[in-house]
């Protein structure tokens, strides 16, 4: 009897440590849970913050992406005004180079105009008989005694002569000026007026001007 006493006794101490020991363990079980909530709760809160961010700077960057599409397209049309601009200097350039060599052209046969109305206004001389004497005797005097200057003279002009008929000339005709005729067979004004030994740029319709040499 004693002894199923002190076992009656020994149970509900036993169960109460059962009951003290699942407690706990729930408890500790529970804990574990609360700082898993808690640390779930704080990396969600995290990834929320970064993608907000993430969200922020994507925003920023398209606005910055629209902006600089619209620089490009201020850009593009400038572009296209300048060089609308250039065009037309270009054009206006070359007018005006046009219009400089009209001018120079009909400059040029104003002077020539000139030179011809002060040739046919300008009234011929009539030698004196004593001029027509002296310039038979001086022309006398050489041909008596310069016989060898003579043939130096034809050998001069033969050579002039072959010299001639290796180059290329052009008979000038109404409305021709020296810059014309230099466009048309590709030479300079001063090449011209070299060969054709001018002083400026007055020519004659049927001058016969030298325009190129072999």
């Amino acid at each position: 009897m004693k002894g199923e006493n002190d076992v009656n006794k020994l149970m509900p101490k036993t169960g109460y440590r059962i009951v003290m020991i699942i407690c706990g363990g729930l408890l500790m079980g529970g804990c574990v849970m609360a700082e898993k909530y808690d640390a779930e709760k704080a990396r969600s809160l995290n990834f929320q913050r970064l993608l907000a961010q993430e969200e922020k700077r994507t925003g920023e960057l398209d606005s910055e992406a629209k902006r600089a599409k619209n620089e490009l397209m201020e850009y593009e049309t400038r572009n296209r005004e300048l060089t609308a601009q250039v065009q037309a200097t270009r054009e206006q350039l070359a007018r005006v180079q046009e219009e400089a060599e009209a001018m120079k052209e009909s400059a040029l046969l104003e002077r020539r105009a000139k030179a011809d109305m002060k040739r046919a206004l300008t009234p011929m001389r009539k030698p004196l008989p004593g001029e027509s004497m002296s310039d038979n005797l001086g022309l006398s005097a050489p041909a008596r005694g310069g016989g060898s200057e003579l043939s130096t003279g034809s050998r001069a002009s033969d050579s002039l002569s072959g010299g001639m008929r290796s180059s290329a000339t052009h008979v000038v005709k109404p409305g021709e000026t020296v810059f014309r005729i230099s466009r048309r067979y590709g030479v300079s004004v001063d090449k011209i007026r070299q060969w054709n030994r001018l002083s400026d740029d007055i020519i004659e319709v049927g001058q016969k001007l030298i325009v190129g040499q072999e």
